[in-house]
């Protein structure tokens, strides 16, 4: 699971917004406590740079990476390290896989002795601001040939480097491109004769619908209930534009109670008042509550990023023909088309300067980076990596990989993005009263104070460096 964090992109993602796959900053003490950063020549031991080396990667040297172990696993990185180990005789490289990335590895960067590199994801990932001049500027990564030898920049979806961009650094390489949208059984749908929803009056006919076939609309667990806060949000910034997006990302006084967010949340109250949404999801863990839908279609319909078909393979019906479709906007009167879609690069990989083999760490980025790894991805993991044209027409078979390109190519420019959830670290916080809310325990007047409450304090911390989003 990439909890508000993750991947998906095709041509210009990131319009108007730029992406931070930034979760939950762990203690400013740390900032303060290793030097570095910025693109020295970093650490560890040095070999003979040349064209098929360009970090000096040194002969008979290890190379330690902790991967996030989420909606992707592990398993692709380990791809690229044996690779990498067959293009440098004496190399090892050690994959491991972590789901705690900032309490693991906040003791090794405080002690100077951080991994080589770290996908810096999922709902413990470290914040950004944190650790900004401990990391690697990641330049020269992009302006090296790949192991095809194309340079990686000109390889890349446009926007793809966007999310990992900070001022003037490139800190990260998001590899993965996610859309966001709400998921569904397009054999279900066909049997059933109900059409994609394209407003919310749409959806809450579909709740009906589905309620009349002994079904839910949604579903949802514990750990996931802010899932549908980035529906809501996707569905108020369709809504009411650049307006609602630009008061969220800069976390103005008032900003959750625009009209068009608040009509959003009082459209998923009476959602939710209908008996749409399958009752018990706060005491549920999230991949179970996903398994009710795609596995037992106890609901019907799914709000997640693109990684959901992946993650939930083992525990989906046959014949599912799992597909997906924008989230939609509140009525006709929105200032974003229907086919508008919230899509971005994710899953950050990054480079600490104090790492033991920052060369070693380049070379497995630059390596993960080629057509024969980023190929691998895509059909094992049935999402894009950032790296364009790789996707057959059949999607390898998969119908939502086929469906994410085919929404992006339905959205053109049309595609957005947020990041202050992500930025501020205020997802554990929002899920809160987002289980709550979900429940029925909460009204639209409380959701939004409590979302309020939690801005208001992000904002008026001075300790937080603030990012103004334009």
């Amino acid at each position: 699971m990439n909890i508000e964090n993750v991947s998906v992109n095709r041509r210009n993602i990131l319009r108007g917004a730029v992406a931070a796959a930034v979760l939950i900053p762990f203690s400013t003490t740390l900032a303060s406590c290793a030097t570095g950063g910025g693109g020295g020549g970093g650490g560890g031991p040095k070999g003979e740079v040349t064209a098929d080396n360009p970090f000096g990667l040194a002969t008979d040297s290890k190379i330690d990476s902790v991967i996030f172990d989420g909606g992707y696993g592990t398993d692709y990185v380990e791809y690229a390290a044996k690779i990498l180990e067959k293009q440098h005789d004496g190399v090892t490289a050690k994959v491991s896989a972590s789901t705690k990335i900032s309490q693991e590895l906040q003791p090794r960067f405080v002690g100077g002795n951080p991994p080589d590199l770290v996908d810096n994801s999922g709902a413990d990932s470290i914040g950004f601001s944190t650790i900004m001049d401990q990391i690697e500027d990641l330049t020269d990564v992009i302006d090296a040939k790949n192991l095809e030898g194309d340079t990686i920049r000109d390889t890349l979806y446009a926007g793809a480097l966007d999310p990992g961009t900070f001022g003037d650094k490139f800190a990260a390489v998001n590899y993965v491109m996610t859309i966001y949208g709400v998921w569904y059984s397009a054999s279900l749908f066909e049997e059933k004769g109900w059409e994609v929803p394209t407003t919310w009056a749409d959806l809450k006919d579909l709740g009906a619908k589905a309620k009349e076939d002994g079904k839910y609309l949604f579903c949802w667990g514990q750990e996931a209930a802010t899932y549908y806060q980035t529906m809501s949000i996707g569905a108020a910034i369709k809504q009411g534009g650049d307006e609602v997006r630009l008061a969220l990302e800069n976390l103005e006084e008032g900003c959750w109670s625009k009209q068009a967010i608040q009509d959003v949340f009082t459209a998923f109250k009476e959602i939710i008042d209908a008996g749409y949404m399958k009752p018990g999801g706060a005491g549920t863990q999230f991949t179970a509550a996903q398994a009710q839908w795609s596995n037992d279609q106890a609901a019907i319909l799914y709000p997640s990023g693109s990684w959901i078909e992946n993650e939930m393979k083992d525990q989906t019906k046959e014949g599912f023909e799992m597909k997906g479709f924008p989230t939609p906007a509140l009525d006709e009167n929105a200032k974003m088309p229907p086919e508008a879609v919230r899509a971005t690069a994710g899953e950050p990989f990054i480079v600490p300067s104090q790492a033991n083999n920052v060369a070693g760490g380049k070379e497995l980025l630059r390596v993960m980076l080629s057509k024969d790894a980023a190929t691998n991805f895509a059909k094992t993991k049935l999402a894009p990596t950032v790296v364009k044209g790789l996707v057959p027409e059949d999607g390898f078979g998969s119908t939502a990989l086929v469906s994410q390109t085919d929404m992006l190519d339905a959205a053109g420019e049309n595609i957005y993005n947020w990041k202050f959830v992500d930025l501020y670290g205020m997802n554990s916080d929002q899920l809160t009263l987002w289980n709550q809310f979900l429940a029925g325990k909460m009204s639209v007047a409380d959701l939004t104070a409590g979302l309020q409450e939690i801005t208001d304090r992000v904002r008026n911390d001075d300790s937080i460096d603030k990012v103004e989003v334009k």
